[in-house]
C-alpha cells in the first residue's frame, strides 16, 4: 500500500508544474482531448486495479491537459462546456478506469457551488488557479455520525498573523480525490449550524490525509480519511454551502448528472468488452452452434444489454440538455426538471451498469473469471459506485412527482 510518505513526495514532484496547464477553449476540443488521453490510460488500468497503484502520474496529465477546468465560466477565462460534454467525458473515462473517472466530479462539483455562492474575489482567485492546473478534492462524508446528514466537523473564527480567518477542526471519510488535490474543499458547520465549504490547502498545517480506502471497489479514487487539527483557512477561501440549496440552483442536478455518466461509461465500456470476449468464447453444447456468437441465447443477451446501455445514454443526454436550459435562468419548475430527468438516468444507469458488468463475465464463460483479466473491475465498480445514492429513492422521487405532482428535494443526493 502506498504511503503517506510516498504521498507527499510524489505530490511535491508533481506539483512544480502547477502553472503549466493548457488552457482549452472549446467542447469539441475538450472531447478530442480526452478521447486521446483515455486511451492513454486504459494501457494499464488492469494493473492499476489489480495492485491498487494510484493513479498520480494519470491525473496529472489529466489536469495539465487542460481537462480540469472545463466547466471554468468564459468570463474567467474557461471554456464553460455543456453539460453533456462534462459526462460524456467523464463517461469515456469512466468506461478506461472507474477509479478516473470518478477522481474529478468532486472537483466540478466544488466549482458549481463557487459559480452560485461564491463572491467576485473568491471566484477570479479560485478559478484563476483552477486554469492553473490546481486540483480539488473532498472531504463531505463523514464516517462517525449517526447519519449521512449529520456533520461534526466544525469551523470557528480566528486571528493568524494580524488576518481574520478559520480553523476547522474534524475528521472526514470517502474523500474522493484527496490524496490528489491541491486544495480540499471541506464541508463545515459554524455554532449556528451554517453550512460553508472550505478550500482549505492539501499542505495545510494540522492536515493530514490518509491511504486508508479499502473498498472492494473503485480503489484507486484516493478516498480515504482526511483529518483537520486546528487547520487555519482564510476568510477568502471559504464560501456558503447550505445557500445553494435555498434558492433554485443546479448544483444538485449537475453533481448527480457526473455521478449517471460514471456509471452510463461503465456500462458501454462493458458491453464492448463483452462482444469481444463472446466472439472468442465457445458455444454451448446445446445450442448446436460452432460459435458463441451464433448462440441464439446469448444473441438475445446482448441484445437486451445494447437497448439498455443506449437508453441510458439517451437519457444521459435528455438529462444535460435540461440541466443547461435551466442554466441561463434557474427557477423552481425548470430546476425540478432537470433534477427528474436526471434521477431517471441515475435510476436506470444504476440497473444497467449492474447487468451489463454482470453479463460481461457470464457470457465469457470461465475464461472470463481469468484475474489476469480483470473483467470483474467493472462490476466491482459500478457496485461500489451505485452506493453513493439509491436508485430506489431515485423511483420514489420520480413516481411522486407523476403521481401526486410533488416537487424533489433541492440538495446533492437526489
Amino acid at each position: 500500500m502506498t504511503t503517506y510518505q510516498d504521498i507527499n513526495k510524489t505530490l511535491d514532484i508533481l506539483n512544480q508544474s502547477f502553472a503549466h496547464a493548457h488552457i482549452i477553449k472549446s467542447d469539441e476540443e475538450a472531447l478530442k482531448i480526452a478521447q486521446q488521453l483515455s486511451q492513454q490510460f486504459k494501457e494499464n488500468a488492469v494493473l492499476r486495479d489489480a495492485e491498487r497503484i494510484l493513479p498520480f502520474e494519470e491525473i496529472e496529465a489529466f489536469s495539465q491537459s487542460g481537462l480540469w477546468a472545463i466547466t471554468v465560466p468564459r468570463q474567467y477565462g474557461g471554456a464553460d462546456v455543456s453539460s453533456h460534454t462534462v459526462a460524456k467525458i467523464i463517461a469515456l473515462f469512466s468506461g478506461v478506469d472507474g477509479s478516473i473517472g470518478q477522481i474529478p466530479q468532486n472537483h466540478f462539483y466544488a466549482l458549481e457551488v463557487l459559480r452560485n455562492t461564491g463572491t467576485e474575489q473568491q471566484k477570479q482567485k479560485l478559478y484563476s488557479e483552477v486554469l492553473q492546473g490546481a486540483r480539488f478534492g473532498n472531504a463531505l462524508a463523514e464516517f462517525k455520525t449517526k447519519t449521512a446528514a449529520q456533520k461534526h466537523t466544525q469551523i470557528s473564527q480566528t486571528q493568524n498573523q494580524n488576518r481574520n480567518g478559520y480553523v476547522v477542526n474534524g475528521e472526514k471519510f470517502y474523500c474522493t480525490g484527496s490524496l490528489f488535490a491541491h486544495r480540499i474543499p471541506t464541508l463545515v458547520r459554524d455554532a449556528e449550524e451554517r453550512e460553508y465549504l472550505a478550500f482549505i490547502s492539501a499542505d495545510a498545517q494540522g492536515l493530514q490525509r490518509i491511504n486508508d480506502w479499502s473498498g472492494f471497489g473503485q480503489k484507486t479514487t484516493g478516498s480515504g480519511t482526511v483529518k483537520f487539527n486546528q487547520v487555519y483557512v482564510e476568510s477568502e477561501y471559504v464560501i456558503p454551502f447550505d445557500t445553494a440549496f435555498f434558492e433554485p440552483t443546479l448544483v444538485g442536478p449537475f453533481a448527480q448528472i457526473m455521478h449517471a455518466a460514471i456509471e452510463t461509461g461503465i456500462a458501454r465500456a462493458a458491453f464492448e468488452e463483452t462482444i469481444e470476449r463472446v466472439k472468442k468464447a465457445r458455444a454451448w453444447i446445446d445450442a448446436n452452434v460452432e460459435h458463441a456468437d451464433q448462440d441464439p441465447l446469448t444473441i438475445y443477451e446482448l441484445g437486451r444489454v445494447a437497448a439498455d446501455v443506449r437508453a441510458s445514454e439517451v437519457l444521459l443526454k435528455q438529462a444535460a440538455q435540461s440541466i443547461d436550459a435551466a442554466k441561463p435562468q434557474p427557477t423552481v419548475e425548470n430546476i425540478a426538471k432537470a433534477s427528474l430527468d436526471v434521477a431517471k438516468v441515475r435510476a436506470h444507469s444504476t440497473e444497467t451498469a449492474l447487468k451489463a458488468s454482470s453479463k460481461l463475465i457470464e457470457l465469457a464463460g470461465s475464461r472470463g473469471s481469468q484475474r489476469a483479466d480483470g473483467l470483474d473491475r467493472h462490476w466491482r465498480n459500478v457496485r461500489v459506485h451505485t452506493l453513493h445514492d439509491a436508485s430506489r429513492w431515485k423511483y420514489y422521487f420520480i413516481g411522486n412527482y407523476v403521481l401526486n405532482n410533488i416537487l424533489p428535494p433541492r440538495r446533492g443526493t437526489l
